[in-house]
């Protein structure tokens, strides 16, 4: 499983989302993959991710298998369940 955390720098929200990053680190002990949709374009159009912060899970075959868009982050535990 592939658990992707895509969100711009330098924006309102990107204090939040680092901090629910850190604490998703320090919780579970894992770490998700950060991605700038400026620099991965493709892989949002692919997604069609037009909302950030998205955390999006994908699994072997690359089919979404969970998506959470917007400023209210999911739970901690949600994400950890497609990150293990």
């Amino acid at each position: 499983m592939r658990v992707v955390c895509i969100y711009r720098d330098n924006q309102d929200y990107t204090r939040s989302v680092d901090e629910w990053l850190e604490n998703f680190r320090r919780q579970t002990g894992k770490e998700l993959e950060i991605m700038d949709p400026d620099r991965d374009a493709n892989f949002c159009q692919v997604y069609d991710i037009v909302e950030y912060p998205t955390i999006i899970a994908l699994d072997n075959q690359g089919s979404v298998a969970a998506i959470w868009q917007g400023r209210t982050l999911p739970l901690i535990n949600d994400v950890s369940y497609y990150a293990s």
